[in-house]
């Protein structure tokens, strides 16, 4: 019997021009939204395994207002001025090799590697292979923008780190926001019971994705009404009304915390060790194999994304700033360029 590639036929297409300079959006020093500007820089060079795309659409993550703002990842930048940006989607424009899996003119999204490279704020970007894979079919570039870190990191949460399954109780912070609208559709999928916070306007729409329980953090103290939980995902800490070591009230002995924001809680792994629950903290990671999965639950309507909002390329900084303002349901993405 022959062999049968289970890859999709792609028509190959010839290499379009790239031009020497493009559009980004750059910040030559840490600092307010004010940082970030306009500027016309060099298209970066793929070498190795990396591939050449052409930047549709890039989602915003807290990370990145963090790193902005001399936080995040701040300190492995190297040189600048630095493009911000782990979220694109977009078409690629070069390959390192004819016959690599992502054919010149394939709709791909996923995550640049950086602060090691330029990020995903700017009309071209260089993409390790292994951290891309092929856009959903049913989103736009835009809805697909939203996605990868996001959720990659509930994958990891949720499936990797959690190991949901049917009858497990599983609480998520911030149910509603990039990260936690993916968890709680995982969650749900692997049949756990979930139980998100979030505020009143989504409260439905919580228990549409998912959610069997929805408790108002505005009025109501969740370790009140909610007890022998086995998994916390704490996508706060204690950086808003001591979230992170409230969690521990509602967790069964021998439970598990994970712990997501860098440095909301630094003593996190010591007080649950103290109370006998497990912990850790997480990082997305970014996985191509992951991202195909993923892409087939968005094709299949078995999980989705939600954009809140989208800007401008060179409104990011109002993007940056309506990020900080908190509350922004599922994720704000920028429109780099047309399809």
């Amino acid at each position: 019997m022959r062999f049968r590639s289970t890859r999709p036929e792609t028509t190959l297409h010839p290499a379009p021009a790239v031009p020497e300079t493009m559009n980004a959006v750059v910040f030559d020093a840490p600092g307010s939204t004010e940082v970030l500007r306009s500027a016309r820089i060099a298209v970066p060079t793929p070498v190795l395994s990396e591939v050449l795309v052409r930047v549709v659409a890039a989602g915003v993550n807290p990370i990145d207002a963090k790193t902005r703002a001399g936080r995040g990842m701040s300190g492995a930048i190297d040189a600048w001025p630095s493009v911000l940006g782990l979220d694109v989607s977009g078409v690629v424009v070069r390959t390192p090799f004819d016959a690599h899996p992502f054919p010149v003119g394939t709709e791909v999204y996923g995550m640049p590697a950086f602060p090691r490279t330029g990020g995903g704020y700017a009309e071209y970007v260089v993409v390790p292979t292994l951290s891309l894979a092929r856009k959903p079919l049913s989103l736009s570039h835009v809805e697909a923008a939203g996605v990868p870190v996001a959720a990659l990191t509930a994958w990891g949460l949720v499936v990797e780190t959690a190991l949901a399954h049917q009858g497990q109780r599983i609480l998520i912070h911030a149910g509603a926001g990039g990260v936690g609208h993916f968890a709680v559709q995982f969650a749900a999928y692997f049949g756990a019971h979930v139980i998100a916070t979030g505020s009143p306007r989504n409260r439905d729409w919580l228990r549409e994705l998912g959610a069997a329980e929805v408790v108002d953090y505005t009025s109501t103290r969740f370790e009140d009404v909610i007890a022998d939980v086995d998994v916390v995902i704490d996508l706060i800490g204690n950086v808003a009304d001591d979230t992170g070591t409230r969690s521990l009230d509602v967790l069964r002995p021998g439970g598990m915390l994970i712990e997501v924001p860098t440095g909301a809680w630094p003593g996190f792994r010591e007080a649950a060790a103290a109370r006998g629950i497990r912990s850790t903290d997480y990082k997305a990671i970014p996985d191509g194999g992951a991202l195909a999965t993923i892409a087939r639950l968005l094709d299949s309507g078995a999980i989705r994304v939600y954009v809140d909002r989208v800007f401008d390329l060179a409104d990011a900084a109002a993007a940056h700033t309506e990020l900080e303002r908190g509350h922004t349901r599922g994720k704000i993405v920028l429109r780099v360029s047309d399809d």
